[in-house]
């Protein structure tokens, strides 16, 4: 494959890889083999690349134009997964260009905003205004357990932190700043019961009896305690999505489970969300076990504040509505900010088409990231 030679050329051949994340059925190896693409057209354009390891065979790409040595860094971010593709009415893996729209799995959710960053990195190395360092950084794992950023948080971002000016993570936000987001907090909870042939059930414990006294505690006493808001990022939330039990129609089941997923606001933390909850199961008198805990804490805006206030300019000059905004998802921005970094959430794209069988991103978005993030990349 080529070396593109136009942006949308870029995002096309970045289609063309199938990058499903493995927790959803995906493949193993399809981040790498992109990144590896990646790596070699970064290398063509005389940028520096870097794989940044996250476990055993798996890596974050890290491409560098290193222009003032010592100086500041600006640091953009994109995940290489994507969702699923069962359901799609276009063909996820070869990009469709018709009219105004780029159609193909992650165009929009967010390979469009990777392509941008890194077309704007090339142009940014090949200019004569480069007043500071810049990377770009392409994370494997977004859309499940976000483990390519946890594991550049820990790690190589502790270099850039003393001169960092901000980071920039590309998700389908119209070229909207979010700066402030909510977090997860996940586990799995199990009842126990004791296993009996259906035929004389008083020999045996039902773990699903068990389990739906804790449901309704759950939903019925927990969920209207959760009550906490934010005034960019909305309320706070709580649900069971997922139950589990029984292994066969006439056995008396010995384990139940569910998985619960709860949101939680800027300033609340993963411990006074756990205290919290273990409280009012606590009052079903069901012993209970937790397990699988996954916590992606939420952006604050506070220490992105002043990030914003540089980037505003560059926005409003490219025609871009700069007023700072909130969001009910969560994204890798999370760990970067817990580790320190001001961290904006920034690119192009409608959440609205993201995840969807004609996934999409508009032709005029796509130009107009890398003409922003170029910008950025410039600005004094």
């Amino acid at each position: 494959m080529n070396a593109p030679s136009t942006l949308e050329e870029m995002l096309a051949q970045m289609l063309s890889f199938d990058t499903i994340s493995p927790h959803f059925g995906g493949r193993l190896g399809g981040e790498a083999a992109l990144a590896a693409h990646l790596e070699t057209i970064a290398r063509g354009w005389d940028l520096h690349t870097r794989r940044c390891p996250v476990a055993e065979g798996i890596f974050n790409l890290l491409v560098t134009c290193e222009a003032v040595p010592g100086g500041e860094w600006l640091l953009g971010e994109s995940h290489l997964d994507t969702v699923a593709v069962a359901g799609m009415t276009v063909d996820p893996f070869v990009a469709k260009i018709d009219g105004d729209r780029i159609y193909g799995r992650g165009a929009c959710d967010t390979k469009g905003s990777g392509a941008a960053m890194l077309w704007a990195l090339r142009d940014y190395a090949r200019g004569a205004i480069r007043p500071r360092n810049v990377g770009v950084l392409f994370a494997v794992d977004e859309e499940a357990r976000m483990t390519g950023a946890q594991a550049f948080a820990r790690a190589e971002l502790k270099e850039f932190l003393p001169r960092l000016r901000g980071m920039i993570v590309g998700e389908p936000t119209m070229l909207r700043p979010i700066v402030g987001h909510n977090g997860v907090v996940r586990w799995r909870t199990i009842t126990r019961g004791r296993a009996a042939h259906s035929a004389d059930p008083s020999k045996g414990v039902s773990a699903i009896s068990a389990m739906l006294r804790v449901v309704e505690t759950f939903e019925q006493r927990y969920v209207p305690s959760v009550s906490r808001s934010h005034p960019l990022t909305g309320r706070a939330a709580a649900s069971v999505n997922v139950i589990r039990g029984g292994t066969a129609v006439n056995i008396i089941p010995a384990q139940c489970e569910i998985e619960c997923d709860r949101r939680t606001v800027p300033g609340e933390t993963a411990a006074q969300v756990l205290r919290e909850r273990d409280e009012f199961l606590a009052a079903t008198g069901v012993p209970v076990e937790h397990d699988s805990l996954y916590v992606v804490p939420a952006l604050d805006e506070a220490l992105g504040r002043e990030f914003h206030h540089w980037l505003s300019p560059v926005l409003t000059r490219n025609g871009c509505d700069a007023t700072p905004r909130g969001a009910p998802y969560v994204t890798d921005a999370s760990h970067y900010a817990a580790a320190g970094a001001p961290t904006i959430v920034l690119g192009p794209g409608d959440l609205a088409q993201a995840h969807t069988k004609d996934e999409w991103l508009a032709r005029d978005q796509l130009a107009l990231a890398a003409m922003v993030y170029l910008e950025a990349m410039r600005t004094g």
